[in-house]
């Protein structure tokens, strides 16, 4: 028996990766995160499988479930939307059946801000511009940042920034950003339901991003993007593609 963490990706269905479709359409049992998982995807488990919503348990009731599975012979599907690696919660997961010596492997998925990037058309790491992304969120009711980790700190990287998780506090965004020098001006993006029907694309500057995202009431599931590569146009092309690099290939 195994538990596969599986990356579901951003939302479309379409967008679960190959190996996750398959694991997901032969386990026994299948775990997922509430409303913010498709019911198409959904669609995809064996109709005699066990299907449990974990948005109402507590952490101690998922690794029942798991527990049970793994008592009577079942592999677990084990969806989390975008990619395991990013605010998942499979660490304490991971940590769980590590002590219990039941078995897991996680496969990766889309993250949310790679499907954002797509739905922009627009590439995070830009020759000239930015070839830098920090991933990062902001404090609210959950867990706390780490020392060194608030926005301030972070607009003094530079390159592109990427939010999740913060749609909410996007007074607190800009004003934070702008006290670490990100200036007004600069290019900014939120995607909402990134692969959703009901996907929201917003495209503005720090300085006016928060009024448009009150106009368009969103407040949760988006993804911000910070950055002059949301408007980059005048760059130099990579050295990945040009004659001078090829010409050194060959010889």
């Amino acid at each position: 028996m195994t538990v596969y963490f599986i990356g579901a990706g951003p939302g479309a269905a379409d967008l679960i990766t190959v190996r996750g479709q398959r694991l997901l359409q032969r386990c026994g049992v299948c775990l997922y995160a509430g409303s913010i998982m498709p019911e198409d995807l959904l669609a995809l488990c064996p109709p005699q499988a066990r299907v449990v919503d974990t948005g109402p348990l507590t952490l101690d009731q998922i690794i029942d479930e798991l527990a049970a599975a793994d008592a009577a012979g079942l592999d677990v599907a084990r969806l989390h939307s975008g990619d395991p690696s990013l605010y998942s919660a499979v660490a304490e997961q991971c940590r769980r059946l590590d002590a219990m010596g039941i078995e897991y492997r996680i496969v990766p998925g889309v993250p949310a801000f790679a499907a954002a990037a797509a739905e922009l058309g627009r590439e995070l790491t830009v020759p000239g511009v930015a070839q830098t992304v920090t991933l990062s969120r902001v404090a609210t009711l959950s867990t706390a940042m780490p020392p060194g980790e608030d926005l301030r700190t972070l607009a003094a990287v530079g390159g592109t920034l990427v939010l999740h998780l913060a749609a909410a506090q996007i007074d607190t965004i800009v004003s934070e950003l702008r006290a670490g020098g990100v200036p007004g001006e600069t290019p900014t993006a939120v995607v909402a339901f990134a692969s959703w029907p009901q996907q929201v694309v917003l495209r503005s500057t720090l300085d006016e991003i928060a009024g448009q995202l009150r106009a368009a009431g969103v407040t949760r599931t988006a993804v911000i993007v910070v950055g002059d590569v949301l408007a980059a146009e005048g760059f130099t092309d990579s050295y990945l593609y040009s004659a001078g690099r090829r010409r050194g290939a060959r010889h």
